[in-house]
């Protein structure tokens, strides 16, 4: 018999004022599995999450935890009983309690097994030299720390946070990230993550759950929503792009670089290729001279820098190709630092490359 995934999503539509802000969505997360709802602000993530919380409504859709039904239009179990933890970015810790009575706030055991579970996870956060100290007395990282171990404290079988690092310093963002995603490992919980940032998703998710206008446009693993983007905005949102814009013509697409194939796309329509500045190659040793350099991957386009600035690991060079006068980022790691207007021969990685119909 098939084990049925920790949280399922079916058609969950929730709209405000006639206007949908959550369109259809539908996924699901194992045990011990990170999900991570990713979009801009506004998107219908957060929304996403309260409605799997219990603490709103949605107008229609199911939601099951462990395959049993906890809102299907009739039934609304209530978030107390649903066996979901909440962990917010402002920690929201009871600030006349101390942190052994935050951490035990929601256990039901007796004074003796909740003390033994407190220890346990404080232990394992390393926060155990505070288990008497009181919220006014820890830093921003080692509230986030307590946050994490009341949540997972009565052992919920789903946990949902809510950008639950973005009021950390940047210093002590990564570090905490990494120790919560082992602890989270550890418990077998199942993750349902929101965030606006694609670093933080890239780190922290099995799955990611691309989301815009209130619906999923991508979910799958981080390396496939890199490296295979459903769309223009997709690719994107994961970093800077640059655009090349053509138009077909027997299934080929003219550009500076050469021809493009884009088969299956009808003469005459518009195409937007997709390059990112690190899949964007600089020929060092012609600098610009003679006759346009030829790869495997074609022919090479001549541009003129416009700016260079160091970025500290890696250099930013502004481009403008001679050819159309495209404007072009290319990023080379260490310090490249070429005055402006110097001619340089800029060549592409086609595997790297992606084709898609103009938005």
């Amino acid at each position: 018999m098939t084990t049925p995934p920790r949280l399922e999503v079916q058609n969950l539509i929730r709209a405000f004022d006639g206007q949908r802000v959550v369109d259809r969505v539908v996924f699901a997360v194992e045990a011990g599995q990170v999900a991570c709802l990713l979009g801009p602000s506004g998107c219908g993530k957060s929304t996403t999450l309260r409605l799997v919380a219990g603490v709103d409504r949605p107008d229609s859709g199911q939601i099951f935890v462990d395959g049993k039904p906890v809102c299907d239009g009739k039934l609304h179990i209530p978030p107390e009983r649903r066996s979901v933890g909440l962990m917010f970015q402002d920690f929201a810790l009871f600030p006349h309690l101390s942190v052994s009575e935050n951490v035990a706030f929601g256990l039901k055991g007796g004074y003796s097994a909740n003390r033994a579970r407190v220890a346990e996870l404080l232990e394992r956060v390393r926060m155990s030299s505070h288990i008497d100290s009181y919220p006014h007395e820890l830093s921003g990282g080692e509230q986030q720390r307590v946050a994490l171990v009341r949540a997972l404290a009565p052992q919920p079988r789903v946990l949902l946070m809510d950008e639950p690092f973005s009021g950390l310093d940047e210093r002590l963002r990564d570090g905490i990230r990494d120790e919560t995603l082992a602890l989270l490992k550890e418990e077998g919980t199942a993750v349902l993550l929101v965030t606006h940032e694609p670093d933080e998703a890239m780190r922290m998710a099995d799955q990611i759950l691309l989301m815009r206008d209130g619906r999923i446009v991508q979910q799958g693993a981080p390396y496939n929503l890199y490296n295979a983007p459903a769309d223009r905005q997709a690719a994107a949102f994961f970093s800077d792009i640059n655009i090349l814009n053509g138009v077909v013509q027997g299934a080929l697409t003219e550009t500076p670089f050469g021809d493009f194939l884009t088969p299956g796309i009808p003469d005459g329509s518009e195409v937007e290729i997709v390059i990112r500045p690190q899949h964007l190659k600089i020929d060092f040793d012609r600098a610009g001279q003679g006759p346009a350099p030829t790869h495997e991957n074609g022919t090479a386009a001549l541009a003129r820098v416009v700016r260079a600035r160091y970025l500290g690991r890696e250099s930013l060079v502004e481009f403008t190709t001679d050819q159309g006068g495209i404007a072009l980022n290319a990023v080379v790691p260490g310090v490249f630092l070429p005055p402006a207007d110097t001619p340089m021969w800029l060549m592409l990685r086609r595997d790297r490359v992606f084709v898609f119909p103009k938005e």
